[in-house]
């Protein structure tokens, strides 16, 4: 942690089609090696491809998408006297969108489809729909924080 003063926040722009930070956010994380208009291509054309699959509005999809995936709770270590315990505690706003956008682009990756942007476009409808690897992940995250409350007077 630093010692000295807080960095700060760098603003962020919305897009250019719908305005939105929070799909900026998405975008620069789907980014590799600074290649934004791939990012936005993929991105783009994978909310287009849901749109088509549920004749629903795409950024209405990925807006519920990253809220079913936003961890509640998550467990981090603490030493206490030699031992180690996973303490459940309260996700920040921030870190709990931060967290989604990180879980659903890395699930996205691993699935089986040609494209990325098929790949995207899949996660995105499953975590939608309250299912796929994505929510799963949250729910373990849960699972384990509920599992390890009797430690949560070791939160400071």
């Amino acid at each position: 942690m630093a010692r000295r003063r807080e960095p700060q926040k760098r603003e962020i722009i919305p897009d250019p089609i719908y305005k939105n930070k929070l799909v900026t956010k998405f975008i620069n994380s789907i980014m590799i090696q600074g290649k934004k208009s791939v990012a936005e291509l993929i991105f783009y054309k994978a909310l287009k491809q849901c749109e088509e699959r549920i004749n629903e509005d795409g950024l209405q999809a990925f807006k519920k998408a990253i809220q079913n995936v936003e961890p509640l709770i998550e467990v981090k270590s603490r030493r206490v006297g030699g031992a180690t315990y996973q303490v459940p505690t309260e996700v920040r706003a921030d870190r709990r969108t931060a967290l989604a956008i990180r879980w659903i682009i890395g699930f996205a990756r691993a699935r089986s489809e040609k494209t990325m942007v098929k790949r995207l476009a899949g996660e995105l409808l499953d975590a939608a729909n309250g299912r796929g690897s994505s929510v799963k992940k949250k729910e373990d995250t849960h699972k384990m924080a509920e599992a390890n409350k009797a430690f949560a007077h070791y939160r400071w």
